[in-house]
């Protein structure tokens, strides 16, 4: 079967280019479109690019030309947005509306009434919602979102316990990784030898995103799931790697090893379809009081599983544990690809 034509939307930012890392030998999709600001429109992507990841720019793709990041210039109609949330909400519109399929990892319309928010191991059905946002906003296009890094990992690992036993209350503290913000990032002198506490936004996408995406579509609007969430999030001199420490409250009774079961045993229609970008096993469970850690663990499943550890009861709700998820791979990049692996596998779009 012909490969798909793909292209991405911010493509010489640090998103951009781990799009372009792991579409580079995708069994399914080609990048064909390369589109970036008038900074660099024009030029050999290798040019245009600084590259800052530490696995080479595929070779091929560096003599692609990078195109303006305006409605025309892309033949491909599924696009990846690696653009920022100012940027994504004035251009994923008109590129919805000229026929595009975006999978954005922008936070800009997470939180739109009619736009799925997707995980893809959880809540494919609020693709439903598609037909209703094409319909409201005039698009033959549409916008499908991925989650926050922070929040695509957290919920990796409670949906697990929301599935066996219900969620009812969930305390979280992060420590994120500096990969997070983005290239250059919070500078070295703030950020070396010290944690640095988030602004209030942060703490509001983790609060709010787990309930839209662990929610239910009902009558062409999303309700949120029934459960609380409070979260604390920090920046922490770690280069990959989003850290979390959980404290969670459920709404019926499990021992240890109930909840460790429901992490090993967790596999849902990704990993039973075999799509390219799904880890199987989705949840990894590491062993120890130690684990789990950025250097040892990031890479759980080429970087797209959840890896849970250190589960022990909770002095002020039930249970706790740590987490740990790449924020790049699968918090951003990763989770988008994902999602159009999911809708090309049921025929939903196309090239």
């Amino acid at each position: 079967m012909p490969k798909i034509p793909v292209g991405i939307l911010g493509a010489t930012g640090a998103v951009g280019q781990r799009f372009l890392s792991l579409l580079a030998e995708h069994p399914w999709f080609e990048v064909t479109d390369l589109l970036a600001s008038s900074r660099s429109a024009g030029q050999r992507y290798g040019d245009a690019v600084q590259w800052i990841l530490d696995t080479p720019l595929p070779a091929p793709l560096a003599d692609l030309p990078v195109k303006l990041s305006e409605p025309g210039q892309a033949r491909a109609r599924i696009l990846f947005s690696a653009l920022p949330s100012g940027e994504a909400r004035q251009q994923e519109p008109a590129f919805a509306a000229d026929g595009h399929y975006i999978f954005s990892n922008a936070s800009a319309y997470r939180m739109a009434a009619d736009v799925p928010l997707v995980i893809t191991e959880v809540n494919t059905g609020h693709l439903d919602i598609l037909p209703v946002q094409q319909a409201q906003r005039g698009w033959e296009g549409f916008i499908v979102c991925n989650a926050n890094c922070t929040t695509t990992h957290l919920v990796g690992a409670l949906h697990p316990l929301h599935l066996a036993f219900g969620l009812e209350k969930v305390f979280v503290a992060t420590l994120q990784a500096a990969s997070g913000a983005g290239y250059p990032g919070v500078p070295s002198l703030d950020l070396i030898d010290n944690i640095v506490p988030h602004d209030y936004g942060e703490e509001h996408k983790v609060e709010t995103e787990p309930r839209k995406i662990m929610g239910r579509l009902q009558q062409n609007a999303f309700v949120d799931a029934d459960f609380v969430v409070s979260a604390h999030c920090h920046r922490v001199p770690v280069i990959d790697g989003h850290f979390e420490a959980v404290s969670v409250g459920l709404r019926t009774s499990a021992t240890t090893e109930d909840l460790i079961e429901a992490f090993r045993s967790y596999r849902q229609a990704p990993q039973i379809m075999g799509l390219p970008s799904a880890p199987d096993p989705a949840v990894v469970y590491v062993e120890g009081m130690f684990r789990p850690q950025p250097r040892l663990d990031r890479m759980a499943g080429a970087g797209m599983a959840t890896v849970v550890g250190r589960v022990r009861p909770c002095n002020l709700l039930d249970w706790r544990f740590s987490l740990l998820g790449h924020n790049t791979i699968r918090g951003a990049a990763g989770g988008s690809i994902l999602n159009a692996e999911w809708m090309v596998e049921g025929g939903r779009v196309g090239g």
